[in-house]
């Protein structure tokens, strides 16, 4: 995650606009039967779903798409090797085959991975999907003309670093064989236990190479899933999805297609989002979001309203926001100054700040509190539900600042309720009662990301927030406390700048690992190591709450998206 306009698009997709939300009814996973909302019909082929999107679908190409599990539209025209589950909360959170007959063989010390494609695959024109095209599919999203992938294979394939893709390098990658048709071989620079999940991103999606076009194969990217692009306006903002009659069910239990054709239109503001939702009349009925929350007039009415409270999907997903701390800036290279500030914490008006309860859960641990990350409980600097104060004082005194201290935090003028004034605010006004005076440094988006990500500019004190690139806890604790990972003339996300040489060891250790569960514990334990350190103060994970038509029916929503999966939607 060294691209900062990646992360930028994968942030804006995940994150959420947490609001005001007391009282506010939903129906979560658990609440939400296979049926979806009224429970009057099973769920039957036929009919348009639409989708009402903010943000545009653009790069609509599997080697520029950074979305693992498939994502959401790019997974009705797009299979991978392997997917996530369609279930519905922590279910959901597993990988499981696609393409492929399996989620893949490991070599003893996983640094080869072997993959076997199912019988009877065939693209949108009936031809058959061989290995050589899922093999050609990533060595395109190699080409700096296709880039905005996720980066991973380019550090875990063999001889991969330097590779600039099939259109200036005919040769392709020796890192990937292709003995036969069917079978493909992934060989490794060093053990990657998690390549299952890996197998999910867009970039191993089939691509036929006679039928590549580069830079517009986005206008019609030839489907291996259950719909097809029929239309593609203005690079993604109405993308018009129609059945792929060619996509067979026998060797895809995953994705339902329920609907005949899918009409995503985006570019939309939220508020008419939310709008044209609730009132479901026309073509809205039978439609949802994958990126637009619920606003305060919204919930407002949704408290009152049970027909509405009925149509609220809930979901979480693999996301903390923190406070980060450069401990090469005084005072915080000091750790009593660090352990301060997390006692001084009161997350409860944090949370307030960022929503209410019912849009932000509140977190003593970096890892989310899901299992797939080996979420281990830990309060390691407990401050309560409103701060401890007299505790941050006794460190601050310890640390030789008996009359306190002035301290600047830096935080994004974005009106995201992440980073934003409201939650900087809130840390303001906790610290100052321990004695801890913070002068707020707001910045535009831009400048906000380019400063904290910056190893030359970072300040010592300010907001952050992270998401996984998939469920576990590898994508979630390499990136930000790996040393190896520190990028000195790039985008950093490793904030605390630790290089601890038992934390690289365990990193290495349990990416061996090829039972993910055992995995998830290994994780979660080096989550409570690394946070004795107090690098990092976590403050909230944030909750979605997302609004869908009258007419929707069988609603998903796992714990790898935390929000409705469009492959299970059928309408009335």
């Amino acid at each position: 995650m060294r691209q900062p306009s990646v992360i930028a698009r994968r942030v804006a997709a995940a994150s959420v606009s947490l609001v005001v939300a007391a009282g506010a009814a939903a129906c979560g996973p658990k609440d939400n039967d296979a049926k979806g909302s009224g429970g009057d019909s099973a769920p039957h082929r036929g009919g348009t779903l639409t989708v009402l999107n903010s943000n545009p679908q653009q790069d609509f190409d599997p080697a520029r798409l950074y979305t693992s599990g498939g994502g959401n539209v790019p997974s009705l025209v797009f299979r991978t090797l392997t997917t996530r589950n369609r279930e519905n909360g922590a279910a959901g959170a597993k990988v499981v085959p696609d393409l492929a007959t399996d989620t893949g063989r490991p070599s003893k010390d996983a640094t080869v991975w072997t993959y076997t494609l199912k019988k009877g695959l065939t693209y949108e024109d009936g031809t058959p999907i061989t290995s050589a095209d899922v093999k050609y599919g990533i060595e395109r999203s190699f080409a700096p003309e296709l880039s905005g992938g996720a980066p991973y294979l380019r550090d875990w394939l063999v001889g991969a670093a330097d590779y600039q893709g099939p259109y200036k390098d005919k040769k392709g990658l020796s890192a990937i064989g292709t003995p036969d048709e069917r079978t493909i071989v992934f060989h490794l620079n060093k053990p990657e236990g998690e390549f299952p999940y890996l197998a999910t991103q867009t970039q191993f999606t089939p691509v036929p190479r006679a039928k590549d076009t580069g830079t517009k194969y986005e206008e019609h990217p030839v489907s291996s899933g259950p719909y097809k692009v029929v239309r593609n306006e203005n690079d993604g903002e109405h993308l018009v999805l129609k059945r792929n009659t060619h996509w067979s069910a026998a060797t895809d239990s995953e994705r339902k297609a329920y609907p005949d054709t899918i009409d995503v239109r985006s570019g939309l503001d939220s508020s008419v989002i939310n709008q044209r939702l609730s009132a479901s009349q026309g073509a809205d009925a039978a439609a949802v979001t994958t990126d637009t929350n619920l606003g305060p007039a919204e919930l407002a009415k949704v408290t009152g309203d049970q027909d509405l409270a009925s149509r609220v999907g809930t979901g979480h997903f693999g996301y903390t926001d923190y406070i980060a701390f450069n401990p090469k800036v005084k005072p915080f290279d000091d750790p009593k100054v660090r352990q301060a500030v997390a006692y001084a914490v009161d997350r409860s008006s944090v949370v307030n700040a960022a929503g209410g309860s019912a849009l932000a859960e509140p977190a003593t641990t970096f890892l989310p509190n899901q299992k797939s990350f080996g979420y281990t409980p830990y309060d390691l600097f407990p401050a309560g539900k409103a701060g401890n104060a007299a505790k941050a004082r006794e460190l601050l005194a310890q640390a030789g600042h008996k009359n306190g201290l002035t301290v600047t935090l830096t935080h994004s003028n974005s009106k995201d309720f992440e980073t934003s004034p409201e939650i900087a605010t809130a840390i303001q006004d906790a610290l100052k009662k321990a004695g801890i005076t913070v002068k707020l440094q707001g910045l535009e988006s831009n400048d906000y990301g380019d400063k904290i990500h910056n190893v030359g500019t970072e300040p010592g004190f300010f907001l952050a927030h992270w998401g996984a690139d998939w469920p576990s806890g590898g994508p979630f604790l390499a990136p930000i406390f790996d040393g190896r990972q520190i990028v000195k003339d790039g985008a950093n996300f490793n904030t605390g700048l630790l290089n601890d040489k038992s934390v690289n060891d365990e990193i290495d250790s349990i990416n061996k690992l090829t039972d993910l569960d055992a995995a998830a514990k290994r994780w979660g334990a080096l989550d409570q190591k690394i946070g004795a350190q107090a690098l990092v103060v976590p403050l909230f994970h944030p909750v979605y709450k997302r609004l869908y038509g009258k007419d929707v029916r069988d609603i998903v929503i796992s714990d790898w998206t935390g929000v409705l999966d469009i492959s299970q939607v059928a309408v009335k």
